[in-house]
């Protein structure tokens, strides 16, 4: 980064480090250590939509690949689009299989990065609720792919597109030294209609 970069307010991006995912299954522990929250099994990618036969080439050999897991029970990943238009692949597996469902996570990231759909990619996730207190909060934990960075989100119950500020501002505290939390909130996305959330 030069000085003209540092005096137009420029900054370097941020290179992907997809083995930021890896440090879910332990942030999990000190999550429900401090607040109760446990994973649920569900997990996802999303991407800008892909057409075409090299997406669909990409997602059979995903689908291969995590095929090959004898402890699966259902699909290994599943294709759905949310009402934004945006892409996602699911991966769900029991609660107690976190370090499997963030494998799963990570090579689904990785398969798309290989085949050249890295700019398309936007953000992973993985979910968790708290069923003893307030019939039952959910959060997911979101990686955002372009900032190599997580941040929770945390929707509130009902119909409204309304989200817990003050959990998140909770979760980001008690996670700070378990991950790599994004400092800037305005990149907090919502992730309205999150499949698992």
């Amino acid at each position: 980064m030069g000085l003209l970069d540092i005096l137009l307010g420029r900054t370097k991006p941020v290179a992907p480090d997809l083995d930021q995912l890896f440090a879910l299954p332990s942030a999990a522990v000190t999550l429900q250590a401090a607040m109760g929250f446990t994973p649920t099994g569900h997990g996802a990618v999303c991407f800008a939509t892909v057409e075409g036969s090299a997406f669909e080439q990409t997602h059979r050999e995903v689908q291969a690949l995590l095929d090959a897991d004898a402890d699966r029970t259902g699909p290994p990943v599943e294709l759905s689009r949310d009402a934004y238009g945006y892409s996602w692949l699911v991966s769900r597996r029991a609660p107690d299989q976190l370090p499997e469902l963030v494998n799963d996570l990570h090579a689904v990231n990785s398969a798309l990065e290989v085949n050249g759909f890295g700019p398309q990619l936007l953000c992973s996730l993985a979910g968790f609720e708290n069923t003893g207190d307030e019939g039952g909060r959910r959060l997911a934990l979101v990686y955002l792919y372009k900032r190599a960075s997580f941040y929770p989100f945390a929707p509130l119950r009902g119909g409204a597109q309304r989200r817990d500020s003050a959990l998140e501002l909770q979760v980001k505290a008690v996670l700070a030294n378990d991950l790599r939390i994004e400092q800037d909130l305005s990149r907090w996305f919502p992730v309205w209609g999150a499949p698992g959330l």
